[in-house]
């Protein structure tokens, strides 16, 4: 008798593993997409998000407009002062007050391809394969007490994020990935929560990231509205021309007063 419940419990235990460990990469990535609506997100042609932001010693909006195709534009303002950049789906720009400079200038090319990876409106792992994309099934870990995947995502640049996947939900609860900081690599941790609903598509409203050495300040992103379908001009993400020259007063070389 005792034999017999020992051999049921052990195969009660494997049965609730199996959950766990039958998932396959493609399977978390599919499941992912399904839970946020990605198929849906397809048929979006513009999107225009407003959010907060608190970067410790700054705070103040961001207003993100993208269009399709591959159009993006960030506006971040605080101080009453407003950075531009922005990627027209060939090349990307922008205007950086906050250095003294009110004319828009080129991005360099890390910036550029930051811009041109995220104007991309769809989900970055709808049809993955296609854009060159590698997924990994690294493994099963604990996010705050909760089962999680880790997947390895290689993009065809070589850029390579790790990413999360709650095992319930199959939504994003942590990614790491590398950035540029003062032209030095920086690995950040991102956790996105406080998912709502919007248009039966999925979005974090809450983002937090810092980095994984723990300097710098933390960010906090806070959605406040998210618009599909809106209007938004192409002109919104073309370069515009700098600000003119003051003109000249007469027989001098001294800007006419005003």
């Amino acid at each position: 008798m005792r034999r017999c419940a020992l051999l049921l419990l052990a195969v009660l235990a494997s049965f609730v593993a199996v959950p766990l460990a039958a998932q396959t990469a493609d399977e978390i990535v599919g499941k992912n997409l399904a839970a946020t609506g990605a198929a849906k997100l397809k048929t979006v042609q513009s999107l225009r998000l407003t959010a907060n932001f608190d970067a410790g010693m700054a705070q103040g909006t961001l207003v993100q407009r993208q269009k399709r195709p591959n159009k993006l534009r960030r506006d971040l303002t605080f101080n009453n002062i407003t950075m531009v950049q922005a990627y027209d789906g060939h090349t990307g720009w922008q205007i950086v007050p906050f250095t003294g400079k009110t004319d828009p200038e080129a991005m360099d090319a890390e910036d550029q391809r930051t811009f041109q990876e995220d104007s991309e409106i769809d989900d970055s792992l709808s049809d993955y394969q296609k854009k060159g994309t590698t997924v990994e099934l690294v493994g099963k870990e604990k996010v705050d007490g909760a089962d999680t995947y880790q997947l390895k995502i290689t993009a065809k640049t070589g850029k390579v994020r790790n990413i999360y996947y709650d095992a319930q939900t199959f939504l994003v609860v942590k990614e790491i990935f590398k950035r540029k900081a003062n032209g030095m690599d920086v690995e950040v941790e991102s956790r996105p929560t406080d998912y709502r609903e919007v248009e039966g598509m999925k979005f974090p409203f809450r983002i937090d990231q810092q980095a994984t050495n723990g300097e710098g300040s933390p960010l906090k992103i806070v959605l406040q509205t998210v618009e599909l379908n809106v209007p938004i001009d192409d002109s919104v993400f073309v370069k515009p021309a700098p600000a003119p020259p003051p003109a000249a007063a007469p027989g001098g070389d001294k800007p006419a007063p005003k």
